[in-house]
C-alpha cells in the first residue's frame, strides 16, 4: 500500500489549473506587505517578546511576490505570443525556430527551451 500506489506511474497526472495567475500573485503580495506594514508600529512589542521574525517574514513574502509577479508576468506574455504565433501561422521561416533541421538555437530547427529572453 503506501506511496507506492500514488507514484507507481499508473495514475495520469491532473492538468494544470490555468487561472488569473498574475492577479493572484499580484494579490499575495499585497497582502504580505499589507500584513509587514500593520505589524511595523508594534516593531518595540514584537522585540520585547522576540517575534520580530514575523515582521520579517511578511517583508521577504513581498519581495518575493515582487518577484513572482515580474515572472508571472513574462509567463503571460511569453504564452501569448506562442499562442498568436501558432494561430497566425507566424514563426514557420528559417531562423524562427520551428522550421525543419537539427541542433538547437536560431536557424537549426528548434529551439531550445528555457524562459523568453528579456525584451
Amino acid at each position: 500500500m503506501g506511496l507506492s500506489r500514488w507514484t507507481s506511474g499508473e495514475r495520469e497526472a491532473p492538468e494544470p489549473l490555468e487561472g488569473n495567475v498574475v492577479a493572484t500573485v499580484v494579490g499575495g503580495t499585497v497582502i504580505w506587505f499589507t500584513l509587514f506594514l500593520v505589524q511595523l508600529p508594534f516593531y518595540r512589542w514584537f522585540d520585547e517578546h522576540d517575534r520580530t521574525w514575523w515582521l520579517w517574514t511578511c517583508l521577504a513574502g513581498g519581495v518575493l511576490g515582487l518577484y513572482g509577479i515580474w515572472f508571472v508576468r513574462r509567463r503571460e506574455a511569453a504564452l501569448r505570443r506562442e499562442r498568436l504565433a501558432r494561430e497566425t501561422g507566424a514563426g514557420s521561416g528559417p531562423g524562427t525556430g520551428t522550421g525543419t533541421g537539427t541542433g538547437t538555437g536560431p536557424g537549426t530547427g528548434t529551439a531550445p527551451e528555457g524562459p523568453a529572453p528579456a525584451e
